[in-house]
């Protein structure tokens, strides 16, 4: 047990000082969702009262219905672009003293996804706790399960990323293949706008977008409505993050350097 668990807390707070010694990129990290907040959001807002709110969000006011989606946005965006830091130690050598290490290459990687996993979470709870002076209605009871969610949101596109840099040789092809995959994951979860009014062609790629669920998820709980039953929402995240976590856990024991 101590041969997994020393390589595991040794990967997470690998991850978690990396993240922290990087002071631009902890500072860029918070730059486009406050963005969003206070342009986006304040600018919409009116529009949202006069007719954009339909179906469950009928009366609620559109910073309400953005932050929780913010807030999550924050948590998919750098648990996906977590990936990045696999592509830097392939090109540094150290992936490499990774795998020939004796040492679990399971407890590595879970390791190195819940380091990611945990700032992400970190980043989406800062920007919930920014946001709350705008959208003081928020029920900052349900913190716990908000953590909950975003935590298993983070470990599935922290998977994510960690499969799709594995096969990656450089850091351009791993941007270029996360921005063609973020950008329509970000607009058909709900976070902008209601997915009920979304045409019906398009409403079943919706369903099958996993961030769908998070923000629904994370909607109920803050602001008390939402498109899916809570229970709907956690089962779908829980089994999609054990399914992509085990996926990178395969791929990374698979991993060779060239």
């Amino acid at each position: 047990m101590k041969d997994f668990i020393d390589p595991f807390i040794a990967m997470w707070y690998r991850q978690v000082k990396r993240f922290l010694r990087a002071k631009p990129r902890v500072v860029a990290t918070f730059m486009q969702p406050i963005f969003w907040l206070l342009f986006f959001g304040l600018g919409f807002a009116a529009a949202f009262r006069t007719g954009g709110a339909v179906g469950p969000f009928m009366g609620l006011d559109y910073l309400a219905f953005l932050l929780p989606g913010v807030a999550l946005m924050t948590v998919f965006v750098s648990s996906f672009m977590s990936g990045i830091s696999v592509i830097w130690d392939k090109e540094f050598g150290y992936l490499k003293v990774v795998l020939v290490a004796p040492s679990s290459r399971k407890a590595s990687i879970l390791g190195r996804s819940m380091g990611d996993a945990t700032i992400a979470l970190i980043q989406g709870l800062i920007i919930l706790i920014i946001g709350y002076p705008l959208v003081p209605s928020m029920n900052m009871g349900n913190i716990h399960l908000f953590i909950l969610v975003s935590l298993l949101v983070s470990i599935s596109f922290a998977s994510i990323g960690i499969i799709i840099a594995t096969k990656m040789k450089t850091i351009e092809g791993f941007q270029l293949i996360v921005n063609l995959i973020t950008t329509p994951l970000l607009f058909l979860s709900g976070i902008f706008y209601p997915i009920d009014v979304a045409p019906d062609w398009l409403k079943p790629v919706i369903l099958a977008n996993p961030l769908t669920y998070g923000v629904d998820a994370v909607r109920l709980l803050m602001v008390g409505k939402g498109t899916f039953a809570f229970t709907t929402d956690l089962i779908c995240l829980a089994v999609l993050s054990v399914v992509f976590l085990l996926i990178a856990v395969y791929q990374f024991e698979k991993a060779t350097i060239d």
